[in-house]
């Protein structure tokens, strides 16, 4: 099992949930003083067989990459973003090998790249791609599967499922690769499901509201791996919404600033400026997020709600767990570790559910915390 982006902030959380779950993860980046500096700290917390090494790898290097796996049965978790612009090594030396991936993106363009190209690539050499899986968009992907389940029990049939997703307790703050990811995509296409096809749109193009705990949420539409996860689960689905809540009261807001950037973008020699102009804002730093306090300070929710051909409500579901950074550690670890145990899973790119099926998703999240709440 392999680590790349063990340093990064999202990296040094996944490497500590890897120790703590008794796996012996190979941790790779590009600078050895860095890795060296995280091997000797986590080894005293790591049974005596099963200590953690180092690896340098350097994602502009293919060939050092490539060298990460070289079996049908490594693994390789990647936390190393903009994964719109970084994310291509890992995902094509996992392909190469035939091995298993696993990633934290949150990125529209590359969660869409990943089922629409790579698992066509990966269904070649029996790679398994699993890509978002973590607070973007395991939690999602789990409560929307609740919810169809629920539709169906009570014999309806669900044609639309929509997500929300936001954070509960204090003010949240973003790590330096969040900021920089958002930054990467700001301006991207994203896309939809909608009358049972992928279907490109602009990023917050669309607003929606959410009862979370009793009180209005306002989120966002993004593109997830619902999108493409869940009609495989209940193949009546033709319409999968995501949603995510981050801005708050400034939720419309966002969505106009949005489409206000999206019609500038195109005017000629804007665009540049623009990424430079979003990139200087998230800032240079790397490595940097919120401390385990302010992390403990926060909680993740997901809800899901679905509905019939007509528009009628036919079911809801809400999970809620630990911080999106601790929750998104926890979940790389795991699936990590149900590669490893399912290496006859066939070549493609999955979602949570029809990777592992609903039942180990809903034992594995339950125990790290992320529960559907009864309503």
């Amino acid at each position: 099992m392999v680590l790349l982006g063990a340093t990064g902030y999202t990296g040094r959380l996944t490497a500590e949930a890897m120790v703590r779950a008794g796996l012996a993860p190979v941790l790779a980046g590009r600078s050895s003083t860095a890795l060296t500096a995280l091997v000797a700290e986590l080894a005293p917390y790591a049974p005596i067989n099963a200590a953690p090494t180092w690896q340098v790898a350097e994602v502009g290097d293919q060939g050092s990459v490539n060298a990460l796996v070289v079996s049908p049965a490594d693994v390789l978790v990647s936390t190393v973003g903009p994964f719109t612009r970084l994310g291509a090594p890992a995902v094509t030396a996992a392909i190469n090998a035939g091995a298993s991936y696993v990633d934290s993106t949150g990125e529209a363009p590359f969660i869409r790249a990943v089922f629409q190209t790579y698992g066509a690539q990966a269904q070649a050499t029996g790679a398994r791609l699993l890509t978002a899986f973590g607070y973007d968009y395991v939690p999602g992907n789990l409560a929307g599967a609740l919810a169809l389940q629920a539709a169906r029990a009570k014999g309806a049939v669900p044609t639309r499922v929509e997500i929300g997703y936001f954070v509960g307790g204090e003010s949240f703050g973003m790590s330096s690769g969040t900021k920089a990811s958002a930054a990467e995509i700001m301006l991207a296409p994203s896309f939809t499901f909608h009358h049972g096809v992928i279907r490109t749109e602009r990023s917050a193009r669309n607003t929606s509201i959410f009862n979370v705990d009793g009180k209005p949420h306002a989120g966002l539409s993004v593109g997830g791996s619902e999108h493409f996860a869940l009609p495989r689960f209940d193949q009546s689905v033709q319409d999968v919404g995501v949603y995510l809540g981050w801005a708050g009261k400034a939720t419309r807001v966002a969505s106009a600033a949005g489409s206000a950037m999206s019609a500038v973008a195109h005017v000629p020699g804007i665009s540049n400026l623009l990424h430079r102009g979003l990139k200087s804002a998230a800032g240079a730093a790397t490595g940097q997020g919120p401390t385990k306090r302010q992390r403990d300070a926060n909680t993740s929710i997901a809800v899901a709600r679905t509905f019939d051909g007509v528009g009628r409500p036919l079911s809801r579901a809400q999970v809620t767990g630990p911080s999106p950074y601790t929750l998104t550690a926890e979940l790389l670890a795991w699936a990590a570790a149900m590669c490893l145990v399912h290496p006859a899973l066939s070549g493609g790119a999955f979602g949570p559910v029809d990777a592992f099926g609903l039942k180990a998703l809903v034992r594995g999240c339950a125990d790290m915390g992320l529960v559907p709440v009864d309503e």
